[in-house]
This record gives C-alpha cells, structure tokens and sequence, in this order.
C-alpha cells in the first residue's frame, strides 16, 4: 500500500516531538531493512539541537515539507561560514550538503524535514562529531 506524505503525518510527529525530551522524532520511510538506504522524515521542534557533524562516506540531501529552520555550516575549527535559511512556503526549500560538510541545523518553527543518505545507516563516528 502507498503512504501519503503530507499534513497528516506531519501533525502526528510534530505531536510526538512535542513530547520527546530531544524536542525531535523521525520516521523510517523504507519499506524493510533489507532497503540499505536512509529516508527518513524528520519533526523538529524548536529548542532540539542537533549537534555540529558530518558524513564523511556520503552527502545528505535535506528537504524541507513543512515549517522554517537554517541549514548552518562550520569549517574545521567550529566557526559558522554559511547559513542557508530554509521555508516551507519560499524560494529555498532544501540543500544537498556535500560529504564532509560540518553542518547542524536551527529550527525556528515547528518543522517537518526528509533526510536522504546513501547507504545503510550506521551511527555516527567520534570523527563525525563535533
């Protein structure tokens, strides 16, 4: 059976984000785990952090659904050199972020993302953490 992705799925996880202590949830959009990519939807609340890091086997594209947030950059040394303003109803909506790339995000209002990675997922590594 297709899944729907929109409002309603979108209420029902910023509902349970709402009460998560992280201030966030996801949502595994594969259909086994036999599929070894990463999709997932993402609710955010604001207040969650999400800390500075990166992937260094494989870039994440990020995608928007619902609400604002900022895509921040980071060089190696912790300072901020970008940060790419993202709304749900204007002009950017996502951001493909290179392998590498130390990067977090700020969530302004409460927000709905899909993530996309390739690869199974693994957790992150300490050299992957800020």
């Amino acid at each position: 059976m297709s899944m729907i992705i929109g409002e309603n799925i979108f209420d029902q996880l910023l509902k349970e984000a709402a009460v998560n202590p992280r201030l966030r949830t996801n949502f595994d959009l594969r259909g086994s785990s036999a599929d070894t990519s990463q999709r997932m939807l993402n609710a955010l609340m604001p207040g969650t952090v999400v800390p500075v890091h990166r992937h260094l086997a494989t870039p994440e594209t990020v995608v928007l659904l619902k609400g604002r947030i900022a895509e921040i950059y980071f060089d190696d040394n912790g300072n901020e050199t970008e940060r790419i303003e993202l709304d749900a109803n204007g002009a950017n909506r996502g951001v493909q972020i290179d392998a590498g790339r130390w990067h977090t995000i700020e969530v302004h209002e409460p927000s709905v993302i899909i993530e996309m990675k390739d690869g199974a997922y693994a957790p992150l590594t300490p050299d992957e953490v800020k």
